[in-house]
């Protein structure tokens, strides 16, 4: 299946309030960039908080996503590098350990292959699985901090690593929903890594960045150190947690709260007194002040979550790459400044690198995931068909190496 689209890169984001799909291909002017050629997005009825409830709503959103993409690009999708989301997925440190036993005690790819599997002998519940491994660093007979060990020489080695898991259950409703919309998972991936791949410089992911991809439903957040994953979490709040928290405090109904948060809602010091929203043939009228204070502190209580899961790894104000922000929460006004003040680290809305083609549409931090699922969906092309798509080993970008273990 995989052969008849070699030349073509699908993403396909499956979000809280949107199924988005993106199609590229390599630039034909041999930038190693990737092209982008089509795109699709349909609304989603089928999930709450990045997990599948109707598995038909999904699979409906999907079909609608993936028929504007074919349209636009003229291939036929087949397969695509999909994510998965919700609170259910997370990372676990683990270590593997072994002998070299060969005469001349050179470490092997084979030797490195088999460290990393003894890290991945965890004890998990029956109901989880593991869905990426990462491995940060290896040591080799007490030298630490090494990035790749084949060739070197020694007795002992061992991996530091970083094991992403997921339910089971809420994987399985993900893949029939794909099913039944009649497209193959070619890989499943954390969101959060899709959107660093599709927004992070190198010098961010050297530095030490985290990036939080603020979604309706989820935040995902990611750390990135040394080039490597260090921290991979979900935190169960979204935008939709502030359209919730408007229509409850401005005793108004959801489409009303939806509205003057897409239109209205900021975090910067207001200079109105008073805002309105027509919907329909109604006219609303609200305080600033309460649409300020609403915003604020439900985006605070969402900061807060992201300083615990940077405390658990002692990197709690203590990344120089600061906080990168994308998802569509991403364009609420002075986001940035509040993530600088809250989380005492530089902030920024993230932009989309190496990317040409149908730009106009994509260019927007709430297809940061997708575009990123599509790049990711190049890199990890089976070895034997990167000729055939015309890869070079520099067109695979910083995070092939963090690939060598992923859920088919």
């Amino acid at each position: 299946m995989r052969e008849s689209t070699a030349h073509h890169f699908v993403g396909l984001d499956i979000g809280t309030s949107r199924v988005r799909a993106v199609v590229g291909m390599l630039d034909p002017n041999g930038s190693n960039k990737l092209s982008v050629i089509g795109h699709g997005s349909a609304p989603n009825l089928g999930m709450r908080k990045g997990i599948v409830v109707h598995v038909d709503d999904v699979a409906d959103a999907i079909v609608q996503a993936i028929t504007e993409a074919e349209r636009i690009a003229g291939v036929h999708i087949s397969e695509a590098t999909v994510n998965v989301n919700g609170s259910h997925v997370s990372g676990i440190n683990s270590k593997g350990v072994i002998a070299i036993s060969a005469a001349d005690r050179e470490i092997t790819a084979d030797d490195r292959m088999r460290v990393e599997e003894a890290a991945t002998v965890v004890q998990f519940p029956p109901n989880r699985e593991i869905l990426q491994f990462f491995p940060k660093n290896y040591s080799l007979d007490g030298q630490h901090n090494i990035k790749d060990p084949v060739g070197m020489h020694g007795i002992r080695l061992e991996v530091d690593s970083h094991i992403v898991t997921a339910a089971t259950p809420n994987v399985r409703s993900l893949d029939m929903a794909l099913a039944k919309a009649d497209v193959h998972p070619a890989h499943h991936v954390v969101s959060s890594l899709a959107s660093a791949e599709a927004v992070l410089t190198r010098q961010q992911k050297e530095a030490g960045t985290v990036l939080l991809d603020i979604g309706a439903g989820t935040t995902n957040l990611i750390v990135v150190e040394d080039g490597e994953v260090q921290h991979v979490a979900v935190i169960p709040v979204g935008g939709l947690n502030i359209t919730h928290d408007l229509a409850i405090g401005l005793k108004t109904d959801l489409d009303v709260a939806e509205k003057v948060k897409i239109d209205h809602a900021q975090l910067t010091t207001p200079k109105k007194i008073n805002i309105s929203v027509t919907v329909g043939s109604a006219t609303h009228s609200f305080s600033v002040d309460d649409v300020f204070m609403i915003t604020e502190a439900r985006v605070e209580e969402l900061f807060e979550y992201v300083d615990k899961e940077l405390h658990k790894i002692r990197r709690s104000r203590k990344l120089p790459g600061g906080v990168v922000i994308t998802g569509g929460t991403a364009k609420l006004p002075g986001i940035a400044e509040f993530a600088k003040d809250k989380l005492q680290l530089a902030a920024r809305v993230g932009k989309l690198q190496n990317v040409t083609g149908l730009v106009d549409t994509v260019d927007d931090v709430s297809y940061t995931t997708v575009v990123g699922l599509m790049m990711l969906d190049m890199m990890m092309l089976p070895e034997q068909n990167h000729d055939a798509a015309g890869l070079t080993q520099q067109g695979l970008g910083m995070v092939e190496n963090l690939l060598r273990r992923f859920r088919k």
